[in-house]
């Protein structure tokens, strides 16, 4: 594959405009409002409280959203190792690129028929649309070295991120013209979740070369276990390097924390911030916080290219320091301060300015580690497993705090300590690397 293709650059990053309308359509902004009005309402829009029956047992509406997000994250992480080890082997990620695509949007779509009396089956498809988006992203990410120069990898990730960020956040609007203005049920956004995902990826699978050019023996047998082959090979070499190794148990902490933010902000926003009393408070609340999202969004696409711009003048590792104590200020601010609507916007604000550079910042930090390999895809699904296994743990500890202390705001607490924890393991990473330093 030739590196710096302008045209294969613009396909690969087009995908996140594809796939980033889940994120935030459906687990920040509209589902989130979507299942918590539904599962606190009737049919006929009287309230009847948030404790719903799941599995035989009685949850807060919130905690359930949690513990599915993260056993949907679970399957994610004990299924995509061994399947991005095979697509190495037989080196055919592209197809599995598209399966997990098509898997995440035609769930998206699936989520039109939720029904609050039937949460078991109803949180299927959100299931099944989780796991399509996070195994695609394996593959997505695993591009990055192959497209694009060392030197150019901050800049390519940010781009994608940028993508993302504005082609979500079109739809959203869209979405939201549609449920305000022309009265349309808010399930009818998830079916053009799926639409869109699907539709627009069909542009990157047309022109990103598919990598199956690699010499392997005709052998269909035995599959699995050239998927566990491939990652113990993966994971061995992983141990042998001192800056992969610490740089993914920095990443494991922080994005712990970023990533529970992102997924219960909304929820978060919901039970803990005064939006005062009557009957328009419902509206008001829903309508204020998809405002904040949109401006955590257009925000986010000015601090992927910020915190790009510094990694080049101080280097990567530096730069992420940087986002990180922002966060660690975010996290403390909500605590203590967050109580009302003007505190959550200037939360919103700060949380776009440093979502974005994190993010774009540790995809390709991570790869600028990798060594020069055709098992991308390997390497990229151990960031993937660091990824989702700290997502479990931070949107489980999330709702057991939540649960047994009586409020969201103490969980934030949590998030405070997995931030620092990250920055104090990002401190060992070592700086003499002119990749991560300068």
């Amino acid at each position: 594959m030739i590196k710096n293709d302008k045209k294969v650059i613009r396909a690969w990053t087009f995908y996140d405009w594809a796939n980033s309308v889940f994120p935030l359509v459906i687990t920040s902004a509209i589902f989130p409002n979507f299942y918590e009005y539904k599962t606190s309402h009737d049919e006929t829009g009287k309230d009847i409280g948030d404790v719903v029956n799941f599995l035989g047992f009685n949850f807060h509406n919130q905690d359930v959203y949690s513990y599915v997000y993260a056993f949907a994250l679970l399957i994610v992480v004990l299924s995509v190792p061994i399947l991005s080890g095979i697509a190495d082997y037989y080196g055919n990620k592209k197809r599995f690129l598209q399966f997990f695509c098509y898997l995440g949007a035609i769930s998206c779509m699936c989520l039109c028929f939720f029904d609050r009396l039937h949460l078991e089956l109803s949180f299927i498809p959100f299931i099944s649309a989780t796991i399509g988006f996070w195994g695609s992203l394996v593959y997505y990410n695993s591009y990055l070295p192959e497209i694009a120069d060392t030197a150019d990898q901050d800049k390519v990730s940010a781009r994608g991120f940028a993508m993302g960020y504005l082609g979500s956040s079109l739809l959203l609007i869209i979405c939201l013209v549609g449920i305000i203005v022309f009265k349309m049920p808010a399930k009818f956004a998830f079916f053009g979740v799926g639409i869109w995902w699907m539709g627009f990826a069909q542009y990157p699978f047309m022109v990103i070369p598919s990598p199956e050019t690699r010499v392997r023996k005709d052998d269909k047998k035995g599959i699995i276990s050239h998927g566990f082959k491939e990652i113990k090979n993966v994971f061995a070499d992983i141990l042998t390097r001192l800056e992969l190794r610490r740089f993914l148990a920095s990443y494991f902490f922080y994005n712990m924390g970023v990533q529970t933010i992102m997924v219960m902000a909304v929820i978060f926003a919901r039970k803990e911030i005064e939006w005062g009393l009557g009957p328009e408070a419902e509206k008001i609340k829903t309508n204020s916080l998809i405002i904040s999202i949109l401006l955590i969004q257009f925000v986010g696409i000015a601090g992927s290219f910020l915190f790009s711009f510094i990694s080049r003048k101080i280097g990567n590792i530096r730069a992420l320091m940087i986002a990180i104590f922002i966060w660690i200020c975010i996290c403390v601010f909500t605590y203590s301060v967050a109580h009302y609507p003007i505190h959550f916007y200037i939360i919103a604000a700060s949380v776009g300015l440093v979502m974005g550079g994190v993010q774009a910042l540790s995809r390709s930090t991570y790869s600028k580690l990798l060594p020069v390999t055709e098992d991308n895809a390997s390497y990229f699904s151990f960031f993937d497993v660091m990824e989702k296994t700290g997502m479990i743990l931070g949107t489980v500890s999330f709702g057991l705090i939540s649960q047994f202390n009586g409020g969201m705001r103490n969980s934030v607490l949590a998030l405070t300590a997995f931030f620092i924890i990250g920055f104090l393991l990002l401190l060992r990473v070592p700086t003499n690397n002119k990749i991560t330093s300068h």
